[in-house]
């Protein structure tokens, strides 16, 4: 029996299309489960799209189409990822589909020990889907989306949450969910300690203008969006999920409400979750209602696939926020891809015709690389590999300046020798992070057929 692997993304509101921000995440995601596939282990990698906010109605209103319309055509440039980032997710969840309906009413059911119905008034962000207090905004502002919350009041059920206390303090004081990276762990603890107060997880269907997912038996009353987009987890039918890959800004959901939420349904809980930074854009959170997007399908379109996922795995460092420049981006490209990788590829076939590989030279120096990559990937340090990598590919070059097997008939078998059995273990140590130039870089050794990786822009 294979050991199994289920690894989770967030799933995006579809109120607009994808920018490279989600791009980011998904591509974090995909390096774990393809790695988890190298390592012989049956991976399960879920992601989806969040389809029944207020954000959409909103939306639709903006474009005079129906709120259906609007989910159906952003959802499908969500799902169009898979092809344009080289993505291998098992499954998307989409969460207006009835598969998914199903399951987030049977969960409200398992919970409603923890369920009652009061009349509330609170400020709440639209943006966030969530009720804030006073001092939880920043001058009058959502501190996430930097719009005015609206003051609203109905009646409404709420989830129990204030049961969880104690539970929810032990399980992250003690690590039975592990947080990476730990300061995040810390921020759930404050939280906590701070004192839980029970959770509005409906609204009235008349302010959701109809959208959404009724509450069993009250039609008069919608699910609240994140009660019901956190349950996908549940949705593909393989609970429980080893590693949640989320963004920090949805930290509180998934380490407090989700989790409470698992407690009542008597549910087995997540292994991990590995929270990233914002890729900013100008040093600012890269959203769409800030306008300050960046478009993936464009950029990959210009620079192809392999170099995206390099940049977003590379540049942004995978726990804190990393800023996207045009000219950060192509700098990066010239001097790791195309003068780095793919010039070393270039040289190597240019003098390896009839030779064969060797591994007296290169055998170490490829085991400590997928060591280092064992150690980065387990802590989620995708730089840090890459890194690791990329010195051997330095190693490489300086072997041939020190060499120059152009040059001497001597040891010119054994040096390119040494050089092929490199550049074959480099193909597998970077099919993880960059599939397509792996397969390349395979087929070109097979063929000694030489074709540019990386031009120089």
């Amino acid at each position: 029996m294979k050991k199994s692997f289920f690894i989770t993304t967030a799933i995006d509101y579809v109120n607009a299309a994808p920018h490279l921000g989600h791009a980011l995440e998904k591509i974090q995601a995909d390096v774990i489960a393809r790695y988890h596939r190298i390592l012989g282990e049956d991976v399960f990698f879920l992601t989806g799209t969040d389809e029944n906010s207020l954000k959409n109605v909103q939306a639709a209103k903006k474009e005079n189409i129906s709120v259906k319309d609007l989910v159906d055509k952003n959802a499908k440039k969500f799902y169009e990822l898979k092809n344009v980032l080289n993505l291998s997710f098992d499954d998307f969840i989409r969460t207006s589909k009835k598969k998914h309906i199903q399951v987030v009413q049977k969960l409200w059911n398992d919970c409603k020990k923890d369920i009652y119905k009061k009349i509330y008034k609170g400020l709440y962000c639209v943006g966030c889907e969530e009720f804030y207090k006073k001092k939880d905004l920043k001058n009058g502002f959502c501190p996430e989306h930097k719009i005015k919350p609206e003051l609203i009041e109905e009646k409404n059920y709420f989830f129990r949450l204030s049961n969880y206390q104690l539970k929810l303090k032990k399980i992250f004081e003690t690590n039975e969910i592990e947080v990476i990276p730990e300061t995040r762990r810390n921020e759930l603890l404050s939280f906590i300690n701070s004192g839980l107060e029970d959770i509005c997880i409906s609204r009235s269907a008349e302010r959701a203008q109809g959208w959404g997912i009724d509450v069993p038996k009250d039609p008069s009353q919608k699910i609240w969006v994140w009660f019901d987009a956190l349950a996908n987890y549940l949705s593909s039918g393989r609970w429980p999920a080893d590693i949640h890959v989320i963004g920090k800004g949805i930290l509180r959901f998934h380490g407090i409400y989700w989790i409470a939420i698992l407690l009542s349904d008597k549910l087995a809980l997540p292994k991990k979750i590995f929270v990233h930074g914002y890729l900013t854009s100008g040093g600012q959170k890269m959203s769409k209602s800030l306008g300050n997007v960046i478009d993936p399908f464009e950029l990959v379109k210009k620079y192809g696939v392999d170099s995206v996922r390099y940049f977003l795995l590379r540049e942004i460092p995978s726990t804190e926020d990393g800023d996207f420049t045009y000219e950060k981006f192509e700098e990066r490209y010239n001097s790791d891809l195309a003068k780095g990788l793919g010039n070393l590829v270039a040289r190597v076939l240019a003098l390896a015709e009839n030779i064969k590989p060797k591994k007296e030279k290169f055998e170490k120096e490829t085991e400590k690389v997928k060591n280092n990559l064992k150690k980065s990937l387990g802590e989620f340090k995708f730089n840090e590999a890459l890194i690791s990598i990329w010195e051997l590919i330095g190693a490489c070059d300086k072997y041939i300046e020190e060499e120059r097997p152009w040059e001497t008939k001597e040891n010119q078998k054994e040096v390119i020798g040494n050089l092929l059995f490199a550049l074959n273990e480099i193909a597998g140590l970077i099919k993880p992070f960059l599939p397509e130039t792996s397969e390349k870089i395979s087929k070109q050794l097979k063929t000694k057929k030489r074709e540019s990786l990386f031009p120089r822009i």
